[in-house]
């Protein structure tokens, strides 16, 4: 078995492959690793064949789309998955074959109602059911205690106790752990009691994991995240430095707007001088009478150069063909010192 562990912060993604046929499945890709995938899979000569998420993820993005367009390859879900994305659905005990190997879907609800564990070899990959000395919480979107007691008792932990763990979490730098193991250590798991190990998901209090919002409509919607808008935005826009800026505001040319996209009390509170007032919201539905003229060169600001990435990139849509962005934004501009309008 060809088998790569990719760590993202507290993520932990995987590319397995069989060594014979060089095909390969991608299993809980992280949006951020899209490219050391590709470098993974060229390094060693992969055909990647199918991209697997085990559940809906509330703590990372997922790389499913991404990932499958770029291997041309397909997504895989468990039949649950509320994800439009999801062209191929597995049930309980469905297999995929890749090459000379065969990966077993065990639906493990709890976690979430869509979470599956994968057996490949000797190995199952776990995504958020059980974790190494943990598990997943059941506290979030479709998640059930009880579902998770019956899926980790009545069916993961029923697996050979030396099956390596492998889950899609893993905050201790652990690269994996046994059945075995986590039956004799794993603290939850001293929980046997059906009431008992309810009560104690129940009574965890655990914090909501960082953009879970926009975790769970993006992974659940195949929505774009507000990082792939303003990535594609500044892909699209090229920028004006701070210094050329000022350079060219002393020469004083007639053929140069700057557009501050703020809302009005952060514009009155202080702009860079000359500036024309043109908040974010207000853009597309007032541009044609406040810039008559599509040549104009437009620099747009904002405080910290993003809604200003976005703005620019709308303009050119719109066939302002010579808008730019001030990298930093007014910000980094205040704090270098240079002047600003206060007179509203």
């Amino acid at each position: 078995m060809i088998f790569e562990q990719i760590a993202t912060g507290g993520c932990r993604s995987y590319l397995v492959g069989c060594p014979d046929t060089l095909s390969a499945v991608l299993i809980d890709p992280e949006i951020s690793q899209v490219d050391r995938y590709r470098a993974l899979a060229l390094r060693d000569g992969l055909r990647v064949r199918y991209v697997i998420d085990t559940h809906t993820h509330a703590d990372h993005f997922s790389a499913a789309q991404q990932a499958a367009q770029l291997f041309e390859a397909t997504t895989v879900m468990h039949l649950a998955s509320p994800a439009p994305h999801a062209r191929l659905r597995l049930d309980d005990g469905d297999q995929l074959n890749v090459g000379t190997l065969r990966i077993r879907a065990l639906h493990t609800p709890g976690h979430t109602r869509d979470s599956m564990c994968l057996v490949v070899g000797d190995r199952v990959f776990t995504g958020d059911t059980l974790l190494i000395g943990g598990t997943g919480r059941t506290d979030l979107p479709t998640g059930d205690p009880e579902q998770l007691y019956d899926s980790l008792f009545g069916k993961l932990l029923t697996l050979a106790p030396s099956t390596l763990v492998f889950p899609a979490h893993e905050y201790k730098g652990r690269s994996h752990s046994t059945i075995g193991d986590e039956i004799a250590e794993n603290p939850r798991l001293q929980k046997r009691d059906r009431a008992e190990f309810v009560q104690m998901m129940r009574d965890l209090n655990l914090a909501a994991p960082t953009h879970l919002t926009e975790a769970l409509r993006t992974n659940m919607s195949g929505g774009k995240t507000v990082s792939q808008l303003l990535a594609e935005a500044a892909a699209d826009v090229p920028f004006i430095g701070l210094d050329e800026l000022s350079s060219r505001l002393a020469n004083r040319p007639n053929d140069l707007l700057i557009l501050d996209v703020r809302e009005e009390s952060a514009f009155n509170a202080g702009h860079i001088p000359g500036a024309m007032h043109l908040p974010r919201g207000q853009l597309e539905l007032r541009v044609n009478e406040a810039i008559p003229d599509p040549t104009m060169r437009i620099v747009t600001c904002c405080e910290f150069g993003k809604i200003s990435t976005l703005a620019a990139a709308t303009l050119r849509s719109l066939g302002f063909t010579r808008a730019t962005a001030l990298d930093g934004g007014m910000k980094t501009w205040r704090e270098s010192g240079y002047g600003l309008d206060t007179s509203g």
